[in-house]
């Protein structure tokens, strides 16, 4: 059920990431980013008080304000990378390093103990992932926001692992509220690029939602399964924009993401079996 929950994730988490890219392409990526946090502060507010917590401890929230912290983190570097045409270098940079970085800390750090078959799932997705974004490697000013970028994912993933099941959503409403904290002075700078018709601020509203609802499937995830495996198969999402570049964009697949995806289907397999 956990590695499910965890897989739901990914697949959500693809579709927002296909739809905020689409979206950054008639908009500046600040307004996508900002609005897109106030959107899934709203959505997880409302999740939470759906959803009885059996007892919120204010160590609850600290682990989900900072794993907003790192969301934050993630977005901005993420789309800063992103603004400079450098796809290909940002995403496999901040995809890989955030899952190495993720499961380094669990094992490490927090006693993770995956087994055989999981380990090899854990082992197939590095660079499965990396075939899926292009493949390419790169220097400078990229590359970096791509590393700032994957500590952000790792600190999200990991410090919303540490809430206690008890507190039911309300961490991820915390992690919200941070990271719209963290990407307001950049909201600020750029006030005039807030202003957008009604139909493109309701798209980035929902798409945020939606990254919140993929945190609270994660979330679910975490607390039914190893953490480590939990952040490798929620870390699949990659593969999906992919596909859905290929079947609404006709986008053109390379050898190397195909058979990144492929990798991925197996490492799946892997990671759900062990």
């Amino acid at each position: 059920m956990g590695a499910l929950l965890a897989l739901s994730s990914a697949v959500v988490y693809g579709v927002v990431d296909f739809a905020g890219g689409l979206l950054s392409r008639h908009v500046h990526h600040t307004a996508v980013s900002f609005l897109g946090q106030v959107g899934g502060l709203l959505l997880a507010c409302a999740a939470a008080l759906l959803m009885p917590a059996d007892a919120v401890h204010g160590t609850d929230l600290l682990w989900g304000a900072l794993s907003g912290v790192g969301s934050g983190v993630a977005m901005r570097f993420l789309n800063q990378g992103l603004s400079r045409g450098a796809m290909s270098v940002v995403v496999p940079v901040s995809a890989v390093t955030g899952v190495v970085l993720s499961v380094l800390c669990g094992v490490l750090v927090l006693g993770d103990r995956p087994g055989t078959v999981a380990w090899l799932g854990i082992v197939v997705t590095v660079p499965a992932l990396w075939l899926v974004s292009g493949g390419r490697a790169g220097a400078g000013r990229e590359t970096a926001d791509g590393l700032l970028a994957s500590v952000g994912v790792a600190v999200q993933y990991l410090a919303l692992g540490q809430a206690g099941p008890g507190s039911g959503l309300w961490p991820v409403a915390a992690g919200r509220v941070a990271a719209v904290l963290v990407l307001l002075p950049d909201a600020v700078r750029h006030a005039r690029r807030l202003r957008l018709p009604p139909g493109r601020c309701v798209q980035a509203l929902l798409i945020g939602a939606g990254a919140a609802l993929g945190l609270v499937l994660y979330l679910l995830a975490a607390q039914r399964q190893l953490l480590a495996v939990a952040v490798v198969v929620a870390s699949l999402y990659p593969a999906l924009p992919v596909i859905l570049g290929l079947a609404l964009l006709h986008e053109r697949i390379s050898t190397r993401q195909a058979t990144g995806l492929l990798g991925a289907g197996v490492a799946t397999v892997l990671l759900t079996l062990g």
